[in-house]
């Protein structure tokens, strides 16, 4: 694999929701510049995500993993440890996007699931990675937010506030454990065509509409997220920390 003696040569990265999207194009990057990668995700098509970094020379594993359940995302820290014998990093990506409906129509069941999964299913792995980070001297967290926590959109208040609620706890996470040299910080990328948003991409009317207000004039392909996260992981970013950078294409410059 070219770069395989890259930046993150000899460290171990943990990435929820890495079976496709963002998540897949982060690990693919993680492994590309050395790093190992273990994948934490419900979806089975994270076995595909691996079998692409092998072929290409990395190393990888996948534990099946709903972030939902506390237990199982402390036992997914568990695995890289006992697998790698280290952690280095960690990429919190696993997410859904709720059904667009008005708030008065967003029934309890939508609701909790984002919850569980948008914020539950960070909060867990964020505790689970600096509980052990606290023994080793540090590491890096990035956690997966959207321009969702900066802005809102109509029909999208579970999901806004979800994401608003990771941002949050990014700050809080960075400013309760900067002096143990843990760095926590998120990102908040616009559209990007992943196999979630697919229906979005596939639409001429949203594309149109959407479009039309965004400087870039286009959606951002996963690979265009994935370096910032390998930045903000890296030792480039040393003093980046509380953070949450926007990758939107100037959506929310406009």
């Amino acid at each position: 694999m070219a770069g395989i003696d890259g930046r993150f040569s000899g460290k171990a990265a943990l990435i929820t929701g890495g079976a496709t999207g963002i998540g897949r194009a982060a690990a693919i990057a993680f492994a590309a510049e050395g790093a190992r990668v273990m994948i934490g995700d419900i979806d089975e098509r994270a076995e595909e995500t691996v079998a692409i970094i092998r072929q290409s020379g990395g190393e990888a594993e996948f534990k099946p993993t709903d972030v939902t359940d506390g237990e199982a995302v402390r036992m997914l820290v568990g695995s890289c440890l006992a697998t790698y014998k280290r952690m280095d990093c960690a990429f919190n990506n696993a997410g859904i996007l709720p059904p667009q409906r008005p708030i008065h129509e967003v029934p309890d069941e939508e609701l909790d699931a984002a919850i569980d999964v948008d914020f539950k299913g960070v909060w867990y792995a964020v505790q689970a990675e600096i509980r052990h980070f606290l023994t080793t001297g540090g590491g890096a967290i990035v956690n997966t937010a959207s321009v969702g926590a900066v802005i809102a959109d109509p029909n999208m208040a579970a999901y806004c506030a979800m994401k608003h609620a990771v941002a949050g706890l990014t700050k809080a996470a960075a400013v309760e454990y900067a002096r143990h040299d843990i760095r926590v910080n998120a990102i908040a990328p616009g559209f990007v065509v992943t196999p979630m948003t697919q229906h979005w991409a596939d639409s001429n009317e949203f594309t149109d509409a959407f479009f039309q207000h965004n400087i870039s004039g286009r959606a951002a392909a996963p690979e265009e997220i994935a370096g910032t996260v390998l930045h903000l992981c890296s030792d480039a970013a040393s003093f980046v920390n509380g953070a949450l950078f926007v990758i939107d294409g100037g959506q929310t410059a406009h």
